[in-house]
């Protein structure tokens, strides 16, 4: 199941932003979410993070909520 993501990543915040939110978060998450958004297939991104495809989806929703929750902190 491949799961869309949100075409406003940088429309409320800039570019800078949102690269710094994603390097706020743990490895694995960051880069479930830059190999998804890059359209790599889900089952690759399975085997590259070592997880189970059934586990995929969860890790990527955990995933876009704590980039929501980083892009949410105020800039300091």
């Amino acid at each position: 199941m491949a799961i869309r993501r949100p075409e406003t990543r940088t429309a409320v915040t800039g570019p800078d932003a949102y690269e710094a939110a994603l390097r706020s978060l743990p490895e694995a998450h960051s880069l479930a979410l830059r190999l998804h958004d890059a359209g790599v297939a889900d089952d690759v991104i399975c085997s590259y993070l070592q997880i189970e495809p059934e586990g995929f989806t969860t890790l990527l929703d955990l995933a876009r909520r704590k980039l929501t929750a980083a892009l949410s902190k105020p800039s300091t």
